[in-house]
């Protein structure tokens, strides 16, 4: 892990874009392979346009995005953390989900490249906002400045994943699915809290 920090504090834009990216188009790689049956071959040519938009668009966005709102709030005080995560949902967040949609209809060669883009941007977008406030707050709190943009890769994988699997799909059901989880996911593990506590009890 030092030796993985030095080379990073030596190569921070290498290293950096070269995770993130990488990550960006496994993404799609998953969701192909979580999508299609076992014995449908993976359409590479999609995931080569992903990580095309990965590697030349949202890696280098982050990585001077984030450089740029650390010096503008430094440290990881609570009221900076806020402003770092507020800054980032209202101002990054409309960017690289604009950017992944069009980015990906103009290498398909769609007619209205901005078709996706306005179906799915609100939804997406208020989706975004749940994920990425824990992400960034994670991020921004503990995550040393120099590998950010690689701890934000694989948030971003998680994330690429799910805008994958949504962009050739019905994004209100889909992300109607997605809120409709949460409180049953909640309920279980407070279920599975209380249950440890009687256990514990005994």
């Amino acid at each position: 892990m030092r030796a993985f920090l030095q080379f990073t504090q030596r190569h921070p834009w290498m290293t950096n874009v070269t995770i993130y990216g990488s990550l960006f188009a496994s993404a799609d790689i998953v969701q192909q392979r979580l999508s299609k049956g076992p014995n449908e071959p993976l359409d590479w040519r999609q995931t080569a346009k992903v990580g095309v938009v990965g590697f030349c668009f949202h890696a280098n966005f982050n990585f001077f995005w984030l450089r740029f709102i650390e010096r503008t709030f430094p440290g990881s005080a609570a009221r900076n953390v806020v402003r770092k995560v507020a800054c980032d949902q209202l101002m990054a967040a409309p960017i690289t989900i604009s950017a992944f949609y069009t980015g990906l209809s103009l290498l398909d060669g769609d007619e209205d490249v901005f078709k996706n883009l306005k179906e799915k941007f609100l939804p997406t977008y208020k989706t975004g906002v749940l994920c990425w406030t824990v992400f960034q707050t994670i991020n921004f709190s503990i995550i040393p400045p120099v590998i950010r943009t690689a701890y934000i890769g694989v948030c971003a994988f998680l994330w690429t994943t799910f805008l994958c699997y949504i962009r050739n799909r019905d994004i209100d059901q889909v992300t109607a699915r997605f809120f409709q989880a949460l409180p049953v996911i909640g309920s279980k593990m407070t279920h599975e809290a209380q249950e440890e506590k009687e256990e514990q009890k005994k």
